[in-house]
């Protein structure tokens, strides 16, 4: 199945812009007439008619909705601190989406040692992601934010999970998704920090906060690694039924 990413107007229309339009008609060879599967972003996808496509781009005729296509049964936000080599970041992007996230929110921590991101490639690569492994919605790339600032931010009725390497009691990632409490196990938080972990000061505000420390196994693990490990952990305990 191949998928095209395109925006829905009110009268039945999928529009795709000039870069899907051409990947659709001139590498994938679509004609007018023929049948399209067009993804709104959002989690619905449409089989559409080709109706045209010119340089700017190209208009399908929705024909069937399929809502929540290739959804997963919770909500994840992947807080992961810039990697100092941004093609490891821009991997761990693409890895999560491949396996099921929904928000992306880059952070800056008191020891990262990158602390610029540019999200608009990251958003390309995690639409590309999307259609790629069959999905409906395309995970937001929020704006990096400090790790204070995120750890404040999370909602406190989430399950807020905090993987670090300092000592104490950590739990797995699957057991925090069976651990009683009030914690909403469907709006999930996982923050991962830089190279050189979390601050004291972080860790001690985290506590605070109530964020749960996580552990994600003895090895040691980089920091994109670690983030599709932990997305992949949350993917792997999904319930059977779709938010």
């Amino acid at each position: 199945m191949e998928l095209f990413y395109g925006t829905l107007s009110g009268e039945g229309l999928m529009t795709l812009d000039s870069e899907e339009a051409s990947h659709c008609t001139r590498v994938m060879r679509h004609r007018a007439g023929e049948s399209i599967n067009v993804i709104d972003g959002s989690g619905t996808m449409y089989v559409c008619e080709l109706l045209e496509a010119g340089p700017k781009g190209a208009g399908a005729k929705v024909l069937e909705a399929v809502p929540g296509f290739g959804s997963h049964p919770y909500r994840l936000t992947m807080a992961v601190c810039p990697t100092k080599n941004p093609d490891r970041y821009e991997w761990f992007a693409e890895k999560v989406t491949e396996i099921g996230v929904d928000d992306i929110a880059p952070v800056i921590g008191d020891r990262s040692e990158r602390r610029v991101l540019k999200t608009a490639r990251l958003e390309r690569i995690v639409l590309s992601a999307a259609k790629q492994s069959l999905k409906g919605a395309v995970p937001r790339v929020l704006e990096p934010v400090s790790v204070s600032e995120l750890l404040q931010g999370a909602p406190a009725e989430a399950l807020r999970l905090i993987c670090h390497c300092a000592e104490g009691k950590r739990v797995g990632i699957a057991e925090a998704l069976e651990m009683p409490g009030p914690a909403d196990k469907r709006n999930i938080f996982i923050l991962i920090g830089p190279e050189g972990d979390f601050s004291d000061k972080e860790l001690e505000l985290a506590e605070r906060l109530g964020w749960i420390p996580a552990s994600l196994g003895d090895s040691r693990l980089r920091t994109e690694t670690a983030a599709v490990v932990a997305a992949a952990a949350v993917y792997l305990k999904n319930p059977e039924e779709p938010v």
